[in-house]
């Protein structure tokens, strides 16, 4: 049997990943069998998509927003947010399990990226949870689909890379992700203090918060949760460009720091070396991904998926059900960004022919890269609050299957009811 060389390269990718090759490298390769086994494709063309794939204005906003969020997680603002939340639901069943999930709410319109807030949060609460009679897998499962929450909420790193690549507004992804946020938020306090109430976790409290605990708590983190209003404010109204507010994000992070008497300069450096890391990492994933994308539409892939689609499903909410049921299949085995660049050239056309929102299709392959995030056997934020928690895997799936099935309600939801998605996204515009 003879393989061309794009189903060759495939292949040799899927092998790769299976291999857990780092995810740049593994496409890399199979783009280089590419070009290599084509006659007539001049092999210097891969160094070209590469490069191209990091010539985007939009791809600017990526490592200032991970810049600000780091800086904030130096400047002092993440323990105050702690502490705001500790107030807000020290009083209700699980009461660190729910600071958990309303600090990862609050914190992803700061940050935007899942795996520092994940990795912070392992860091600073699941310790304490442990002391207050909190298993450790239950902690370590909480933290990590919290973390879920970031990029959904504005101005999370997932929603740029698709609006780059799907050529959709990245603003009204900011917007559009705010309801998915909240929805999930909620949903996971609520199935927090069932499992709680279920096991004996206690509140943090027992009395009612004062007036004046609670506006005391609010002021200390009021200018910090303003900036998600800022972002969103000058999207909408023209002020500022995404990539403009990632600059204004990394300006009002500093300032906070000098503020606050809390940013140094060897926290400054220490900051700075994270961003330029993280950036680094998610960037040669972007322009490796980018070549690969290139392939696909040299070959026509989108477009013979497109008719292939079309003439077996004729309904779009059938089309829909099966787009998840792939993605969730795929973001068990590969990271989430290059799956995104590779797969959303390839369906984002068969959702448009169906009549779906672009929005809303959007959210929903945002909501399931995200879940591909904690499931295994590559979840990464899954391996990186296990790694520090020392969390078993195994016993963290076994505590993580209601969560799973939670989540799985929310993505159904989503997916059938558009006003979750793009309800509010019709108000502001």
């Amino acid at each position: 049997m003879e393989f061309s060389p794009v189903a060759l390269a495939g292949i040799l990718l899927l092998i790769l990943l299976f291999m857990k090759v780092p995810v740049f490298a593994a496409v890399i390769a199979a783009t280089s069998v590419y070009f290599v086994l084509t006659p007539g494709v001049p092999p210097r063309i891969i160094a070209q998509r590469i490069i191209a794939g990091s010539e985007s204005v939009p791809m600017l906003a990526i490592p200032f927003f991970i810049c600000a969020g780091t800086f904030m997680n130096y400047s002092g603002v993440t323990k105050r947010v702690m502490a705001f939340c500790s107030v807000l639901t020290g009083r209700m069943n699980g009461g660190l399990a729910q600071v958990d999930v309303l600090m990862a709410t609050l914190m992803g319109g700061l940050s935007g990226s899942n795996l520092a807030d994940a990795a912070m949060q392992a860091k600073m609460v699941v310790p304490e949870m442990r002391r207050k009679g909190f298993s450790n897998e239950f902690s370590t499962v909480v933290t990590a689909v919290a973390a879920l929450i970031t990029p959904l909420i504005p101005p999370g790193i997932a929603m740029i890379v698709y609006g780059s690549i799907a050529n959709v507004s990245i603003g009204k992804m900011f917007i559009a992700g705010i309801g998915p946020g909240i929805m999930l938020c909620c949903a996971m306090l609520v199935l927090n203090s069932f499992i709680s109430r279920k096991r004996g976790y206690v509140p943090l409290r027992t009395t009612a918060i004062t007036w004046t605990e609670f506006f005391t708590a609010l002021r200390q983190v009021f200018i910090p949760l303003m900036l998600p209003v800022i972002i969103i404010g000058g999207i909408r109204f023209g002020v500022f460009t995404p990539t403009e507010a990632g600059a204004i994000a990394v300006v009002y992070a500093i300032v906070l720091g000098v503020m606050y008497r809390e940013l140094t300069w060897n926290t400054t450096v220490i900051a700075l070396k994270e961003s330029v890391v993280t950036t680094a990492g998610i960037m040669l994933i972007i322009c490796a991904a980018n070549a690969f994308a290139w392939i696909m539409t040299r070959e026509r892939i989108p477009q013979t998926i497109t008719q292939m689609v079309i003439s077996v499903i004729e309904n779009k909410y059938l089309f829909l059900l099966f787009v998840n049921v792939f993605l969730l299949f795929v973001g068990m085995f590969i990271e989430g960004t290059a799956a995104m660049i590779v797969l959303v050239p390839l369906l984002a056309p068969v959702a448009v022919a169906f009549g779906i929102d672009e929005i809303q299709f959007g959210i929903v392959v945002v909501f399931n890269m995200a879940v591909g995030c904690v499931t295994p056997p590559m979840g990464t934020v899954m391996f990186v609050t296990c790694g520090i928690t020392g969390c078993p895997i195994r016993d963290f799936i076994v505590e993580a299957l209601p969560y799973y099935a939670l989540l799985a309600g929310c993505l159904l939801m989503l997916t059938l009811f558009p006003v979750f998605s793009v309800g509010i996204v019709n108000l502001m515009f």
